[in-house]
C-alpha cells in the first residue's frame, strides 16, 4: 500500500493555534525592526547581487504552514535558477542552485527576507521549521500538531542544517524519506523545544544561530544547502510553491 499517495491528498484539520506570549511578540518585533535597520546595506547589496548574477526577481515567494494551520507566504532571496524544476527537496548538492545561491544558503544569507515574516506575525524568532504547504498536508496525522505553533526563523531543527543535508542524497524518493523518517525526528525536537520556550531560551536561540552560520566557512560539508530555516525540507524554486 503506497501511504505516501494517501498523504499527498490528506488535508489538514482546523487548529486551534497556540498564541504567542505578549513577551515573546514583544521580543519578536523589537529584534526583527533592530536587525532588519541593522541589515539595511546588506540586504540591499544581495537584492543587487541575485538580480545581476542571475537575472529576475531578487526575491522568491513560497506558501508555507504557518500558525494553525494557516497558510502564509515566505520571502527569501532566489538561490535557484529560474527555470528549476525536479523534485520538491533539495539536499547538499543541487544543480538548480545558482553559484550566487550557494553561497547565500550555505551562510544563511538567503533566509534574512523572513525578518519581515516575523516582523508582520506570520513567524517567530524561535519556533518550528517554516513547512512548505505541499509537505505539511503529506505529514502523518500524528505530527499534525506541529502546525498548532508559529513557524520559527530558527531553532533546534534549522541549526541542524548542514549535518542534516547529507541524509537525502541518493534517495530514490527524497520526499518520502523525509516524511517517514526526519519528520517524526524532527517533531521530538520541536516537541522539547515548545515544552521549554521561554523568552530566555528564545534569545539562547538567536545568541547561537550567528556562530552556527559562521561555522560555514570553517566546517568541511561542501555544498551544503542548509541555511538559518533551509535544510534537506527546503522546496524547489521552480513552480512547486
Amino acid at each position: 500500500m503506497d501511504t505516501t499517495d494517501d498523504l499527498r491528498h490528506q488535508a489538514l484539520p482546523r487548529m486551534t493555534p497556540v498564541r504567542l506570549t505578549v513577551p515573546r511578540r514583544a521580543l519578536d518585533v523589537v529584534v526583527s525592526l533592530a536587525l532588519l535597520a541593522l541589515l539595511s546595506p546588506l540586504l540591499l547589496f544581495l537584492t543587487v547581487l541575485v538580480r545581476t548574477t542571475s537575472g529576475g526577481p531578487a526575491i522568491f515567494r513560497q506558501r508555507r504552514m504557518g500558525e494553525g494551520a494557516r497558510e502564509f507566504t515566505l520571502y527569501k532571496f532566489r538561490t535557484m535558477r529560474q527555470d528549476a524544476s525536479g523534485p520538491g527537496l533539495t539536499c547538499s548538492s543541487d544543480s538548480r542552485v545558482t553559484g550566487t545561491g550557494w553561497l547565500l544558503r550555505r551562510f544563511g544569507l538567503d533566509e534574512l527576507p523572513q525578518l519581515f515574516n516575523v516582523l508582520r506575525g506570520d513567524m517567530t524568532l524561535v519556533g518550528p521549521r517554516p513547512e512548505a504547504a505541499d509537505l505539511a498536508h503529506r505529514y502523518p496525522p500524528q505530527y499534525h500538531w506541529v502546525f498548532r505553533h508559529r513557524p520559527g526563523l530558527t531553532g533546534p531543527c534549522q541549526l541542524r542544517s548542514r549535518s542534516d543535508a547529507v541524509l537525502l542524497e541518493g534517495r530514490p524518493d527524497p520526499e518520502e524519506y523525509y516524511l517517514e523518517v526526519m519528520v517524526p525526528r524532527r517533531a521530538a525536537m520541536d516537541e522539547e523545544l515548545l515544552a521549554h520556550l521561554t523568552p530566555a531560551t528564545v534569545a539562547l536561540f538567536v545568541a547561537r544561530t550567528p556562530w552556527y552560520l559562521l561555522s560555514a566557512a570553517w566546517d568541511g560539508s561542501g555544498r551544503s544547502s542548509g541555511g538559518v530555516g533551509g535544510d534537506t525540507g527546503r522546496c524547489t524554486e521552480g513552480g512547486r510553491s
